[in-house]
């Protein structure tokens, strides 16, 4: 079954996403070769000197980099190094990240809805990281947003879902890819993400920092494909308890 991914003009067939913050050789080979995965990001803020060339070294050219912005604290920075990725050749495609709070590196919402709305006409198309929240993601998808990125939990933490009825009321009501980002640990928190009829699924952490990051790449794009499968397929609705075969009919002495 032919399954593909739209954001903006471009296509992927696969729906796991790399994330940036923990870059090793290991982790790439495992998530393009177990987990076949098509997108990793780049975070621009790394863009100096030789380590640019070093990172990029490792990423094969069939790959679509996603630069992120991270680093930005408001929507002018935000566009500087979007066009600093466009120099060096890493395209339109951008993830917005703009963070100001230190402390739980949660995503300015509304400096980011500026920085969507700049980049747009710039000619970019914007990914926006963000919390989730419908009026903002109402504006975001006003101001060009090619797709929205809700946390699912603090990035880094591992702890699933913690914003699961949040990120539904997105799912009902915006008209765009819904992609997770951070938060998500294992793959069985990806699934549920994509049984709920997510876009895709980034992670990063949880791959990085397993004991075999081999085989949590591929577990985790297990996790996103038979979640991805059980929405298209429709799950079953939950119900008070009922039989599943007849209970007529039983054989008598």
């Amino acid at each position: 079954m032919q399954d593909i991914l739209k954001i903006g003009k471009f296509e992927f067939s696969s729906r796991f996403i790399l994330g940036s913050g923990k870059f090793s050789l290991n982790l790439i080979q495992s998530a393009i070769e177990e987990a076949g995965v098509e997108i990793i990001t780049l975070a621009l803020r790394r863009a100096n000197g030789s380590k640019i060339a070093n990172i990029l070294d490792f990423i094969p050219k069939n790959i679509t980099l996603l630069p992120n912005t991270s680093g930005a604290r408001n929507a002018e920075e935000a566009l500087r190094l979007a066009r600093l990725s466009r120099e060096l050749g890493c395209g339109e495609l951008i993830k917005i990240e703009i963070i100001n709070d230190s402390k739980y590196l949660l995503p300015d919402n509304y400096e980011t809805i500026k920085a969507v709305e700049l980049l747009a006409k710039d000619g970019f198309t914007p990914l926006p990281y963000m919390s989730a929240d419908l009026y903002v993601a109402r504006s975001m998808q006003d101001a060009g947003a090619a797709a929205i990125m809700p946390l699912a939990a603090p990035i880094g933490s591992n702890k699933g879902l913690c914003a699961k009825e949040f990120i539904q009321i997105l799912l009902n009501e915006i008209d765009l890819p819904i992609i997770v980002d951070a938060g998500i640990g294992n793959p069985a928190q990806a699934c549920e993400a994509m049984q709920m009829g997510v876009s895709a699924i980034m992670a990063n952490t949880a791959i990085a920092e397993a004991n075999n990051i081999a085989c949590m790449a591929k577990a985790f794009a297990l996790g996103v494909r038979a979640g991805r499968l059980a929405y298209l397929s429709g799950l079953a609705s939950i119900n008070n308890a009922r039989p599943s075969s007849p209970v007529t009919g039983f054989l008598r002495d």
